[in-house]
């Protein structure tokens, strides 16, 4: 089992264990496959899941313009990582849009 809390601390040293938690039984099934595991910023279909699953549905931020730059923001941010965790990405499109606590 990858320890995901350590992923997400590398970029958020004060990061939420309980919300790391509830990102991880959220994507339950989808973090035992590595390809679903990892998010690809070059791929745009990717990218719309993400901002169609995640930022729109599960996190309630229908801007899509909004949530298209704080995507583009993570994707820099993780950009050298090679290995984008799923879980360490939707944590952080999450802190960055306010949405932590709504988790």
């Amino acid at each position: 089992m990858t320890d995901y809390l350590a992923d997400v601390k590398k970029y958020d040293a004060g990061a939420s264990e309980d919300a790391v938690n509830k990102i991880v039984k959220h994507l339950g099934i989808a973090l035992r496959n590595r390809d679903s595991s990892l998010v690809s910023c070059s791929d745009p279909k990717e990218l719309d899941r993400v901002r169609t699953n995640w930022i729109e549905k599960k996190l309630g931020v229908s801007d899509e313009a909004k949530a298209n730059s704080v995507i583009e923001k993570v994707c820099q941010e993780l950009s050298a990582d090679r290995t984008k965790s799923r879980v360490t990405f939707y944590y952080l499109t999450a802190k960055h849009l306010g949405k932590l606590g709504s988790l």
